[in-house]
């Protein structure tokens, strides 16, 4: 698949079927994570891999209520709970470098989107699924201090296929060389 059109059709998946994910898939999933840029190369991520009925239970009850993630939690055939690793990426010497303090949201961001972008190249589905309990969850994995989870995502064979929610025109988000200024001639 052309990355271009991997960008564009790519979906959040809920429902999965129940075929499994096999071990060579697996290794294509945490190589395309493995390859994912970050701040100064600190690769500051971190995976679990939950496979395991009971566990994959208990991740789903720490959802929050209502979460529409939650049955994909349960039958996607794996679950993967992205970590990171505190104080690694945007540090220097210790102290942060920009205003924007750690930088391991955007860093993990990065390596989940590889993750999810690999997947849909082969045929699977996934979810980004933030809305949880994060402090059980951190617990119930075992997470060591300075290592937090920062997102869930469920990933198997789509049950269905999702249909692509509207998006913004560029015209109402691109600017031209200062904020507010529109930017002409580029439609979409």
């Amino acid at each position: 698949m052309e990355t271009r059109d991997c960008l564009k059709s790519r979906r959040s998946i809920r429902r999965f079927s129940d075929q499994n994910v096999t071990d060579e898939m697996l290794l294509e999933l945490l190589e395309a994570v493995r390859w994912a840029p970050s701040w100064a190369n600190t690769q500051c991520w971190e995976l679990i891999i939950v496979r395991e009925p009971a566990s994959k239970q208990k991740l789903a009850d720490l959802l929050e209520e209502n979460n529409p993630a939650f049955k994909g939690v349960l039958e996607a055939p794996v679950v993967f709970v992205i970590c990171a690793r505190r104080g690694l990426a945007g540090f220097k010497k210790g102290e942060t470098t920009t205003n924007k303090g750690d930088w391991f949201m955007f860093d993990t961001g990065i390596a989940a989107q590889n993750l999810c972008l690999a997947a849909w190249d082969m045929g699977l589905g996934t979810v980004h699924v933030g809305n949880y309990d994060h402090a059980r969850v951190d617990e119930f994995l075992g997470l060591p201090a300075g290592v937090e989870s920062v997102e869930i995502i469920p990933a198997g064979f789509p049950a269905k296929e999702g249909k692509a929610p509207p998006r913004k025109l560029l015209d109402e988000f691109v600017f031209n060389e200062r904020y507010g200024q529109k930017l002409n001639g580029l439609n979409s």
